[in-house]
């Protein structure tokens, strides 16, 4: 009987490890993890704003000069979207640019970014909407959202943010991983929140 019952017992005790196993890491239930986590690390500071500065251009770029003065706003928050307006006041501005919005949302495979470019009467601009969707995976900190395919240069080409909360936020453009523009901003000071963007209301 106890010969029996011995071979039982091992093959019990191995089923009962077995199932005791965690399953094996799915890489795109990892990937949804970290964006989710880096989509929380954003809400946390929902209603606030910070100052920022250009850290680096492209040479002969106009867009924004080194001096400029940049205020991020994360203005509105939740399950579906974020909005992020950018307040730029260049040295030859009588009144700050409120025209850009960062619009972040979810998807299934990450997230996607969007450019919301409105004129000083709230009308868009010529060129608005313009995009990406993530790339790759996340470790909640940073997100690049990269076009689809090659220019015509041959180049691979998109934007980047990163977020270290309580510190950091960093914006920009990227060519094949490198940064061309980028924009950091101070999470540790935060700063009276700006006037509504262009074409909305406070």
């Amino acid at each position: 009987m106890l010969m029996r019952t011995l071979p039982l017992l091992v093959v019990s005790a191995l089923l009962l490890l077995t199932a005791c196993e965690p399953d094996a890491p799915d890489d795109d239930v990892a990937a949804l993890d970290g964006y989710d986590l880096f989509w929380d690390n954003l809400n946390q500071h929902c209603g606030e704003a910070f100052e920022g500065v250009v850290t680096q251009k492209p040479e002969g770029d106009e867009q924004l000069s080194e001096d400029a003065e940049l205020v991020v706003h994360f203005r509105e928050c939740g399950d579906d979207e974020l909005r992020l307006p950018l307040h730029v006041l260049e040295e030859d501005m009588d009144d700050w640019n409120r025209s850009r919005t960062w619009v972040i949302t979810p998807h299934e495979e990450g997230l996607e970014l969007r450019h919301d470019h409105r004129n000083p009467d709230g009308t868009e601009e010529d060129r608005t909407w313009y995009g990406a969707v993530t790339l790759g995976d996340t470790d909640g900190t940073t997100a690049e959202f990269i076009g689809s395919g090659r220019d015509g240069e041959g180049t691979q080409s998109g934007w980047r943010i990163e977020i270290e909360p309580g510190e950091r936020y960093t914006y920009g453009t990227i060519r094949d991983g490198e940064w061309r523009y980028r924009l950091d901003f101070d999470l540790t000071d935060p700063i009276d929140p700006p006037p509504a963007p262009w074409g909305f209301e406070d």
